[in-house]
């Protein structure tokens, strides 16, 4: 489970939001989410069979590559399904970062073998914490998920200048730490959050920690790819 980490961020300017989202966090990881259970629990609808609405445009942004190359979210996406999270690679949240990047890492393992959908979708990893998360330790992270099946990105940002707006975009709680002479001091703690955005970068469904877990993200990416056919 140590080697399940990931990013998420966003500034709030005043006390009560950031002791909401500290009370949320806590309260979330004193019992481990329905993600780590490897069966759901109830029967899923079958694919396509429901709506996924259209939630709204997914925003663009500048960012890095694991090999430190500039690029940008919209471009990354190659206009393919993305499942899009935002992680740090330091966290040890057991219901945050780990487990959104061992969903991923289900979700990959499950589509290996499934050519035709693989080629279709994509996942990305974006860090919530570019000050540590360089291009290198991403990349370096990114190594000990490798495997034949979807294609997945670990990113990041230069800066927090240049991530903010993008978490301000995509609506993405993060609280930092800072030293009392004002430095920067790392993430304190941040609301889980991945986005299903389709082939045409409207985000279609939102997943919380209660309801991530790799058959149900499964199920709707299968429903997005019958809606292409």
């Amino acid at each position: 489970m140590n080697k399940f980490i990931l990013i998420i961020l966003v500034y709030f300017s005043n006390s009560a939001c950031a002791e909401y989202i500290a009370d949320n966090v806590k309260n979330e990881s004193t019992k481990y989410a329905i993600g780590w259970k490897d069966n759901i629990g109830y029967s899923l609808p079958k694919p396509g069979s429901y709506k996924l609405y259209n939630i709204r445009k997914s925003e663009d942004g500048n960012i890095l590559n694991d090999k430190g190359n500039p690029t940008t979210l919209h471009k990354l996406m190659n206009n393919k399904i993305t499942l899009l999270s935002f992680i740090y690679s330091n966290c040890t949240d057991t219901n945050g970062c780990p487990l959104a990047t061992s969903i991923f890492y289900k979700i990959r393992d499950k589509f290996k073998n499934e050519k035709k959908l693989k080629d279709k979708v994509k996942m990305i990893s974006l860090s919530l914490d570019p000050v540590y998360d360089t291009p290198k330790v991403m990349s370096l992270y990114g190594k000990n998920f490798n495997n034949s099946g979807l294609s997945w990105e670990f990113v990041t940002t230069r800066s927090l200048k240049e991530l903010e707006p993008i978490l301000k975009s995509y609506d993405q709680p993060v609280i930092r730490k800072y030293h009392a002479d004002g430095s920067y001091n790392g993430v304190e703690s941040h609301l889980l959050r991945v986005y299903l955005i389709d082939n045409k970068k409207l985000v279609r469904n939102i997943y919380s920690v209660d309801f991530l877990h790799a058959d149900l993200l499964i199920n709707d990416l299968k429903s997005l790819l019958l809606l292409n056919e």
